[in-house]
C-alpha cells in the first residue's frame, strides 16, 4: 500500500522548486496483477497566481517527480508498489477542495462533498452555496447553505473529498 504522507512529502518540494502549490497527490486503480485495471499516481498544482497549470508546467513537474522517485527506488525506498502511470494535472474548473484555503478562496460557489461521518440525519453527502471557513487551527468547520436542508456545518477534518460544482458562476468567475 502507497504511504500518499509519504509520497506527498518527497512530491511537494519538487512542486514548490518549480513555483507551483501542491493541490492534491491521490492514488487510482488496483493494485492485484492482472485485474486489468492499471494504477495511477495522480498529483495535482497548480500556479499560484492562476490556480491552473499549462501542459508545459505539467511536463517539467511530471519530470522533476520522475527522476526523484527514480532515486529514492535506487536507493531501496518502493514509493509505489508495482506497476503505475504518473499523471500530473491542474486542478481544472470543477477542482477538488483539499486545503484550509480552498474553502476561503472559494466561498460563494456551489460544493459537493462527501463526510465521514453523517449530518443532518443520515447524510454524508452535501451539496450547497460554500459559505466559507472559520475556527481554530485543528479544529476548521467548514458552512454550506445545502440545497436539501439549509445551513450546514460540519468539521474540515470530516471532509472525505470535496470538489466545486460546474456552475454558470464558476465559469464565469474563471
Amino acid at each position: 500500500m502507497a504511504d500518499i504522507a509519504r509520497i506527498t512529502e518527497i512530491v511537494e518540494p519538487e512542486a514548490k522548486a518549480l513555483g507551483f502549490d501542491l493541490v492534491r497527490v491521490k492514488i487510482f486503480g488496483k493494485s492485484e496483477a492482472g485485474d486489468g485495471d492499471e494504477r495511477a499516481l495522480q498529483i495535482m498544482a497548480e500556479r499560484p497566481d492562476t490556480g491552473q497549470l499549462v501542459i508545459e508546467d505539467c511536463a517539467a513537474l511530471s519530470r522533476r517527480v520522475s527522476i526523484r522517485i527514480d532515486e529514492l527506488e535506487a536507493a531501496g525506498e518502493d514509493l509505489v508498489e508495482g506497476a503505475y502511470r504518473l499523471e500530473v494535472s491542474s486542478p481544472g474548473i470543477d477542482r477538488p477542495l483539499t486545503r484550509l484555503k480552498d474553502f476561503a478562496n472559494w466561498s460563494g460557489h456551489e460544493v459537493r462533498a462527501q463526510l465521514l461521518s453523517p449530518v443532518e440525519g443520515n447524510r454524508k453527502t452535501v451539496q450547497g452555496d460554500l459559505i466559507g471557513i472559520a475556527g481554530e487551527s485543528g479544529s476548521e468547520t467548514v458552512t454550506l447553505d445545502d440545497k436539501k436542508s439549509g445551513r450546514v456545518e460540519f468539521a474540515f477534518s470530516d471532509i472525505q473529498s470535496a470538489k466545486l460544482v460546474l456552475t454558470d458562476q464558476l465559469i464565469a468567475a474563471t
